[in-house]
């Protein structure tokens, strides 16, 4: 197997793109990033997508981005993992490239939600979880994620301002990177007085929807000897209803693909300098560095109140603000990391740049952890 590189990075702001389809979307991340690595052909497109059939009344993306980019001819599909769909686009990019078949790879991640009514967007959101156990009762995917985060406060002796440090750490960073959809820090008493949205998730703990895409292109290794290498690769599942876990409070498939990650890598979580986690709730955030080794369970919220997720501390987070500022637009987010992540290994994070940085690790999580996809990347 042949070791990938990301040559070329391209994303569009976080917003509310009332005068872009979701093609040009696509189009646009796409096209910068084959601008950047200097490549006019590519041997396939995999877009990550999840609502595009519900929202957009437009499926079969990979075809639509293939015309309207000029690359006729080539082989291009969508992959849908709920949350996770632009970060198993990634996997199979790597795969393509890895294994020989393909030179040059296009990814891109996709999503455009902000025109359907909310209630549309509610429900589209909802098909992440279990349509015959979960949704069948009316609960709402927030409402799933606040069950979690109230037995975690249960479990561990936790309040919700306890959860502060991680809104605050992302909107801090989000004001540092111009793509991002709230550019604004906030305070503790800004977090406190949030509205409640399903108890006890408040507006602070949510990540918002957005419109965007981002997009990477992946070359082999030895033909871009400068260009940041992929070093660690794998995803996992779970069972999709939280109902049938083991522990709804651990993350059985970010603990398998991280170790895997790791493994390829042949490193551990005390070699990563920044971590792109996904923080589509606070709760997430703690599971997601309990699971992946940074802190022990039930020690996530206590890694965040001691400083050790801030820029200067021991496994920075959300260095570019996260789910929760720079925005989530679901189907693309997974390539926003691994953009962001990349960016900073290469020096060009401007403002948000974390100093030092040789390894990042990137994890996407689809639904509430059915599907999980980790990626660890390398200064070359």
């Amino acid at each position: 197997m042949r070791q990938v590189a990301i040559l070329g990075v391209g994303q569009t702001p976080v917003r509310e793109h009332w005068d872009l389809p979701i093609r040009q979307l696509a189009v646009n991340a796409g096209r910068a990033a084959m601008e950047d690595a200097g490549v006019e052909r590519v041997d396939g497109i995999f877009v990550g997508n999840m609502t595009s059939g519900l929202l957009n009344q437009q499926r079969h993306l990979g075809a639509v981005v293939a015309d309207f980019l000029g690359q006729w001819g080539v082989e291009a599909v969508k992959l849908e993992a709920a949350c996770g769909s632009a970060g198993s686009a990634m996997r199979q990019g790597i795969i393509a490239v890895a294994s020989g078949e393909m030179d040059a790879v296009l990814v891109i991640g996709v999503e455009k939600m902000t025109e359907p009514q909310g209630k549309e967007i509610t429900a589209a959101l909802t098909t992440a979880a279990d349509a015959d156990y979960e949704i069948i009762h009316g609960v709402t995917f927030v409402g799933l994620n606040a069950l979690i985060m109230r037995r975690y406060m249960h479990e561990y002796g936790y309040q919700h301002d306890d959860f502060a440090p991680f809104p605050i750490n992302a909107h801090a960073n989000g004001a540092r990177n111009p793509y991002a959809l709230f550019r604004k820090p906030i305070t503790q008493q800004t977090y406190a007085n949030g509205r409640i949205v399903a108890d006890p998730i408040t507006l602070f703990d949510a990540s918002p929807i957005g419109d965007g895409a981002a997009a990477l292109l992946l070359v082999p290794a030895d033909k871009a000897p400068g260009a940041v290498r992929v070093i660690g690769s794998a995803s996992a599942t779970d069972t999709l209803a939280i109902h049938d876990r083991e522990n709804p409070l651990w993350l059985k498939a970010a603990e398998l693909s991280a170790n895997r990650a790791y493994e390829q890598a042949r490193i551990g979580p005390e070699d990563v300098d920044l971590f792109e986690l996904h923080d589509a709730f606070s709760v997430m955030a703690a599971l997601s560095l309990e699971a992946c080794g940074f802190a022990a369970r039930g020690a996530g919220v206590r890694l965040a109140q001691n400083g050790d997720i801030l820029p200067h501390g021991r496994i920075p987070i959300c260095t570019m603000g996260g789910l929760k500022a720079r925005g989530h637009p679901v189907g693309a987010t997974g390539l926003y990391q691994l953009a962001e992540a990349a960016l900073q290994l290469r020096g060009d994070a401007g403002a948000a740049q974390i100093d030092g940085a040789r390894i990042a690790m990137t994890q996407n999580i689809g639904g509430s952890g059915a599907t999980i996809v980790t990626h660890i990347l390398r200064k070359p």
